[in-house]
């Protein structure tokens, strides 16, 4: 039970994210991240340079409640609804009907733009400042472009469909003249500024044009429609607040005053429009009410003649006081319910009947009905002769009353479609900051690009790492069972010796431990020979082959120096080169032997002609001799063995140094002549996965590694809980 508890506890600390890995991590990388950043940073700072300023222009429009009437009623919505009524109206300022007009009377569907050099062209014409309308001088000849001061004004410009959308090109001429192409360069007209020109179905009119002979423009005719779909995303409206009624209109545009103009246009053609609208509700209302007159004329003038006739035919000209009395109390509710119901119909197009004003005027109707009823009762009793001369009476005076109401309703509105003003009004004219430009936002593109950069270093060294097997660190190579004897860190002198770079003064050797003996790779090797003076005591003979898993991973070097060292500590050492392919030892040491291991092994020369002394005292080497077809069958052959058999009694130590175990099997046939096998890993380079292959395939042929030693290790924050085993506390150099 303990076990599986610690084994799950494993798992989970497994699980974890190590930060503090990651750290150091992030930190071998620095290099590589300053990099990135710095060229991100810089990237930044060049857009924010050349990028072309765009200025915002800003204009604010109130919106008020609708109203009615010459006491200008406020008209409320008696439903609640989610869309706010300036939501309604920010899209009528977005409609085709407003911008659409506006792009139309600008001329915004024609955009004529002058032809820069790309990249830097834009920001070379804005650093240049016209004086008395001069023309930047073109760079290098090249004068087909603009570099400052140029212009072109089109006033018209009709082409045929199939030109639509494709860019046109204008050629500026010496004294105003011009000449336009189509996007292959065809001739298309020729013209003069100020006069229209016409040809291959294309008519141009150019109002203004100020540039030097050559200079070309670029003139686009869109479609309107998607002229007006391009500026509704451009065009931003926007309400302060919810049911604030305050919209705010905004444009950007690398020109301000274009942008201005814009914003003014749609303001001020939204303006109109509204009056517009709100005049031809009034212009509406006024023709119904003058379509009634008439009826209700006719109508008074029938009331009239009937009562007149009743007078006659009755010899009845008055009535009597009762009568009057009754009659004013009717004629005073009918007026009352007429006023009543024509108001209900005015409130019936704005309100549905369950608004609250609506039912109190119901109500009221109700009461008023009800009243007259009880005076119907009252009139009922009267004589009948009193009762016809009160109702014809009743009626030609709610008739005239009727009449003389639907006058004043039609001066009324008469009077508010002379003088209506709309529900809308600018309260901040279009306007634009000049000086500060809303784009390029310099310190945000700056910080955002060093930032990008960061995240863009990170992530490659995550991808890195993610697809990165090499091994790192000596505990992933004693996981797989072999102790690691050595970690030997990583000689910046040796690359140097390599690429036949010496101190002055010093011999042309290749060899680490003669040039720099003090160095802290030659302290870790001191060491290994220590490790190896007592991991071979109980070997079966003191031969020692030393092989790697794949090429490139300082085997050769190893064998070298471990030789030089342990020949400087007083031990007689033999160093054999058993790669018979691609070996050279001999040039480690700055020798060129004439016979080698190959010419023993093929028996034609015995094995005392094959050794060869070295420039370090106690050592002697066998080179790999020519380059044989063979070198397998030889190993195989039994004058390996014998070789062996005579050379190891005269040495102390005999080092072989053999090819890599999976590139061919020389290192298995080596491998059960020597007592004692090693295998070099590189750092970094070496995978797990390589370092098993190559235990298992030795170990299928009865050739039991050692040990390992962990080669070219680079002092790493990462790696930091290895540095002292791998570097020894850099003892040897300290003194240096």
């Amino acid at each position: 039970m303990t076990a599986m508890t610690r084994s799950s506890l494993e798992t989970q600390q497994d699980a974890r994210i190590d930060v503090a890995s990651i750290l150091r991590m992030l930190f071998d990388h620095k290099a590589l991240i300053g990099w990135v950043v710095g060229l991100c940073t810089l990237v930044g700072i060049a857009y924010a340079i050349i990028a072309t300023p765009v200025y915002q222009a800003n204009a604010m429009i109130q919106i008020e409640p609708k109203k009615i009437g010459l006491d200008a009623t406020p008209v409320f919505n008696s439903k609640p609804t989610s869309v706010s009524e300036a939501a309604t109206e920010i899209e009528l300022i977005k409609s085709r009907a407003v911008l659409g007009r506006v792009i139309s009377d600008l001329r915004l569907d024609i955009v004529a733009t002058p032809r820069y050099l790309p990249g830097v062209g834009k920001w070379y014409a804005r650093q240049f400042k016209p004086a008395n309308g001069q023309l930047a001088t073109p760079p290098l000849g090249l004068g087909r472009f603009a570099w400052g001061g140029e212009t072109l004004s089109v006033g018209a410009l009709e082409i045929p469909n199939t030109l639509l959308g494709l860019p046109l090109v204008l050629v500026a001429g010496a004294n105003g003249s011009y000449s336009l192409q189509d996007p292959d360069g065809q001739p298309l007209l020729q013209g003069k500024v100020g006069e229209a020109s016409q040809g291959a179905g294309v008519t141009l009119l150019v109002n203004a044009l100020r540039a030097r002979p050559g200079t070309e423009f670029r003139v686009v005719r869109n479609r309107e429609l998607a002229t007006a779909l391009e500026y509704q995303e451009k065009l931003k409206v926007s309400e302060a607040g919810k049911d604030s009624g305050i919209v705010y209109l905004s444009i950007q545009d690398p020109d301000p005053a274009k942008a201005v103009l814009l914003v003014k246009e749609v303001s001020d053609r939204y303006v109109r429009q509204n009056i517009e609208r709100s005049s031809a509700e009034a212009a509406q209302r006024l023709d119904f009410l003058r379509s009634q007159l008439p009826v209700v004329r006719a109508e008074l003038e029938k009331s009239e003649e009937a009562l007149h006739e009743f007078q006659l035919r009755t010899h009845s000209v008055d009535i009597g006081q009762q009568t009057r009395a009754l009659l004013d109390q009717v004629v005073t509710y009918d007026n009352q319910l007429s006023e009543l119901r024509l108001k209900r119909t005015d409130l019936d197009r704005l309100y549905t009947r369950q608004h609250p004003q609506s039912v109190a005027l119901s109500q009221q109707i109700s009461q008023l009905e009800t009243q007259k009823a009880k005076l119907q009762g009252e009139v009922g009793q009267l004589p009948e002769t009193q009762q016809e001369l009160l109702r014809l009476t009743r009626d030609m005076q709610v008739t005239t009353q009727t009449y003389t109401n639907l006058l004043n309703r039609v001066q009324e509105q008469d009077i508010i479609r002379a003088g209506n003003i709309g529900n809308v009004r600018i309260i901040d004219a279009a306007d634009a900051n000049v000086e500060e430009p809303v784009k390029p936002m310099r310190k945000l593109i700056v910080a955002l690009a060093a930032l990008l950069g960061a995240v863009a270093a990170i992530s490659i060294i995550f991808v890195r790492q993610a697809f990165y097997r090499g091994v790192e660190n000596p505990e992933s190579v004693e996981q797989l069972g072999l102790p690691v004897y050595a970690s030997l860190p990583l000689s910046r002198q040796q690359e140097r010796l390599n690429r036949g770079q010496t101190r002055k003064g010093q011999a042309p050797s290749r060899l680490l431990g003669v040039v720099a003996p003090r160095e802290a790779t030659m302290e870790a090797l001191r060491s290994l020979r220590t490790s190896l003076h007592f991991a071979m005591a109980e070997a079966r003979n003191h031969v020692l082959m030393i092989t790697s898993p794949t090429p490139g991973v300082g085997k050769s070097f190893v064998c070298a120096n471990l030789a030089v060292v342990s020949a400087q500590g007083g031990k007689r050492v033999l160093l054999i080169d058993a790669d018979m392919r691609k070996g050279y030892l001999h040039q480690q040491f700055g020798v060129q032997p004439r016979h080698g291991l190959a010419d023993a092994l093929a028996g034609k020369l015995p094995p005392a002609e094959v050794v060869h002394d070295t420039p370090v005292a106690n050592l002697q080497l066998i080179s790999c001799g020519y380059a044989a077809p063979n070198p397998s069958e030889l190993l195989m052959h039994e004058n390996f063995n014998r070789l062996l058999g005579e050379l190891a009694p005269h040495y102390d130590l005999v080092i072989i140094d053999t090819p890599p175990v999976m590139a061919v099997t020389d290192a298995t046939l080596v491998g059960r002549q020597a007592g004692t096998c090693m295998m070099v890993s590189r750092f970094g380079q070496s995978t797990v996965k390589e370092i098993d292959v190559a235990r298992k395939r030795l170990a299928q042929n009865g050739v039991a590694i050692k040990g390992a030693i962990f080669n070219g290790v680079i002092r790493k924050a990462s790696t930091a809980e290895y540095d002292c085993a791998s570097y020894g506390y850099d003892y040897g150099d300290s003194r240096q």
